[in-house]
């Protein structure tokens, strides 16, 4: 059986350096939304430079790779606070499916209801997989 850990390195957006408290909310869903694993959030950013958020975090699925069902998806979603709304906002999110799990870095793109920009702006993560 294997566990995958996935490294969230980086994510790029245009305006990352007004970001308050940046974090990013990882899921595991099945094809109609349910969650397949417990939901995990990163810590705070650790830093922000240029068009990156920093994160440089591991965060392992809690269930065996075999055992995600056909057509599930990993999401990610950055999320960041608004102090003067007092809520935390979903700023965009990018989805990694059950073919693209696979050993080293990938990068996926990310969206909102539309792409977010047009630069070339990605979250950057590195993936291993673990033998049991």
């Amino acid at each position: 059986m294997t566990l995958l850990t996935i490294r969230i390195e980086k994510i790029g957006l245009k305006d990352a350096g007004q970001c308050i408290d940046p974090y990013i909310t990882v899921s595991v869903k099945d094809l109609n939304g349910i969650d397949l694993t417990p939901v995990q959030d990163t810590p705070a950013a650790s830093r922000k430079e240029d068009t990156y958020v920093h994160f440089n975090v591991d965060i392992e699925l809690q269930k065996h790779v075999e055992k995600l069902t056909k057509g599930a998806a990993i999401f990610f979603e950055f999320k960041h606070c608004k102090p003067k709304k007092r809520f935390t906002s979903t700023k965009c999110f990018a989805f990694m499916e059950m073919d693209e799990i696979k050993p080293g870095p990938i990068v996926i793109e990310l969206k909102k209801l539309q792409l977010l920009t047009k630069k070339p702006l990605y979250l950057h993560l590195h993936q291993t997989l673990h033998k049991e």
